[in-house]
């Protein structure tokens, strides 16, 4: 194809005088496209195909409103009813074309900076490392739309409670409220549709009344919407995780605390060079004041407590302190829980670090209880580690053995091959665990007839047991020699058993 400029340049040559063959040779374009170019006078003709089928949007519309939108349908019946035999592929062509089923890409409308109009909440996902470990986190942050301040806290996931947690925990910290939150199409909020259309959750809506707000999602597509949210979040890249060490997620908390409410709040905005902790005091004005009190987020769970006194919560043990075993009711809350028999508070605990489990927690000052809880899980740790370190090869087969088993199928082999493992001395272990990983073997049984085979075919000894000389010269060898001897009378037993 020849560019337009390049066309009006050939006609304008022609019209000076200029022959073809000379034009051709200057543009290096064929004489019989120069000649074409000419019987145009320089303009891009249309290009028009003669088998080029011509199809009416409005009978294109009401077929797909009739088929409910399936194409294959459509192209069904144009051909059958309408006599209109057409590609499925250009019908898929036309129907994007005329954008049935398809919402509009609509511009996204510029909001006003005004004092107390409205706050945004937004989360998004890190890798952090805490301590040694690369950790996946949620980012969960809220900000003034005015005055730029902001809230930002880390959970290892982040659900429709987390949510609650936070914007309790955020707004009751800073005392104020705006009439409007804007979040985006998420489901922790949403019930159905999106942007103006999306119906808040009856729960969510309850919860945002407490605080005078109401949630509002912007329209998809368009998370400029909450512009100043996503640029928070690279300001949480770029200066808050890059040079800072975490050693724990309570840790890692309590700097972006830190860092959000304090360093952030006495940092002047780029462009204003306005500090968001000043504008926050003159947007107070504009802001809803929230009452004194306002109860916190809660889950509620039914346990039962075990006959030692334990009640199991999130991986941990908690002890109930009491004589009898009550059927109870957890109060959850951010950081802490509490425990309940028949509306009475039996005892309240605070949340352990995160990460924690099967651990035994007991009240705060008073010693821990005599007994285990029933269901306690028991680790394989200490036997997995005493096994690998027989040998590189059994840690090798090892790793192979348990590649594919997780949870209590894992413990449950660990703890038969750490049976296996004290029943023979660690040459004869070795010398088994080679030959299973030579042979891809995995099996339990079929290790112990390895076991007995390597004994028979090497004709292995069981080494004699150590007895110390000296042993008759203990005290309490010694007192055990005068003791009486032992009295069977009391046992009946027949003469046959005797013989």
């Amino acid at each position: 194809m020849i560019e337009p400029d390049k066309r009006k340049a050939i006609f304008l040559l022609h019209n000076e005088g200029v022959s073809i063959r000379q034009i051709s040779k200057m543009l290096h374009v064929d004489r019989n496209t120069i000649r074409e170019v000419i019987r145009h006078q320089g303009e891009t003709p249309d290009a028009l195909r003669k088998d080029r089928i011509k199809l009416d949007p409005e009978l294109i519309t009401r077929l797909y409103t009739e088929c409910e939108g399936y194409v294959q349908r459509i192209h069904e019946k144009l051909e059958e009813e309408h006599e209109i035999r057409i590609g499925y592929s250009t019908l898929t062509r036309k129907i994007r074309e005329f954008e049935l089923g398809k919402q509009k890409n609509e511009r996204c409308d510029r909001h006003p900076d005004e004092p107390g109009a409205e706050m945004q909440h937004d989360t998004t996902d890190y890798k952090v490392k805490i301590g040694d470990k690369q950790v996946k986190v949620v980012a969960s942050l809220m900000y003034m739309r005015y005055s730029k301040i902001k809230y930002l806290k880390f959970y290892p996931f982040f659900n429709r409670f987390k949510m609650k947690c936070f914007l309790h925990e955020g707004l009751t910290f800073w005392q104020y409220s705006a009439p409007v939150c804007i979040i985006d199409n998420t489901n922790l909020a949403r019930l159905r549709g999106t942007g103006k259309n999306a119906v808040i959750c009856p729960e969510m809506e309850q919860f945002a009344r407490q605080y005078a707000f109401k949630f509002v999602c912007h329209e998809k597509g368009h998370a400029n919407r909450k512009a100043g949210n996503e640029r928070s979040f690279f300001t949480v890249e770029t200066n808050f995780l890059p040079g800072r060490s975490f050693q724990t997620l309570e840790d890692l908390n309590a700097q972006a605390f830190e860092w959000a409410t304090v360093r952030m709040n006495k940092r002047p905005v780029a462009k204003t060079n306005l500090i968001p902790g000043q504008l926050f005091e003159y947007e107070k004005a504009f802001l809803i004041k929230l009452p004194s009190y306002i109860p916190a987020p809660y889950l509620v769970h039914e346990r039962q407590t075990d006959q030692y006194g334990y009640m199991g919560f999130d991986g941990n043990y908690y002890w109930i302190p009491g004589k009898k075993r009550y059927d109870v009711r957890v109060i959850e809350y951010a950081n802490s829980i509490k425990i309940y028999q028949h509306r009475e508070l039996l005892i309240e605990y605070n949340l352990p670090p995160y990460g924690t489990k099967n651990k035994l927690i007991a009240p705060p000052g008073e010693p821990g209880p005599k007994y285990q809880p029933k269901h306690r899980k028991r680790p394989t740790m200490v036997e997995e580690k005493n096994m690998r370190a027989v040998s590189e090869t059994v840690d090798i087969w090892m790793n192979f053995a348990l590649e594919h088993r997780s949870g209590k199928q894992k413990h449950h082999f660990i703890r038969q091959l750490f049976g296996l493992y004290q029943k023979l001395s660690k040459e004869l272990f070795e010398m088994t665990i080679r030959r299973a990983h030579t042979y891809r073997i995995k099996d339990i049984d079929t290790i112990e007839r390895i076991a007995v085979l390597q004994m028979k075919e090497y004709q292995y000894q069981m080494p004699s047991a150590f007895i110390d000389d000296k042993i008759q010269n203990r005290q309490s060898f010694i007192e055990g020699c005068y003791t009486d001897e032992v009295d069977l009378s009391v046992y009946k037993m027949n003469e046959e058993e005797d013989e």
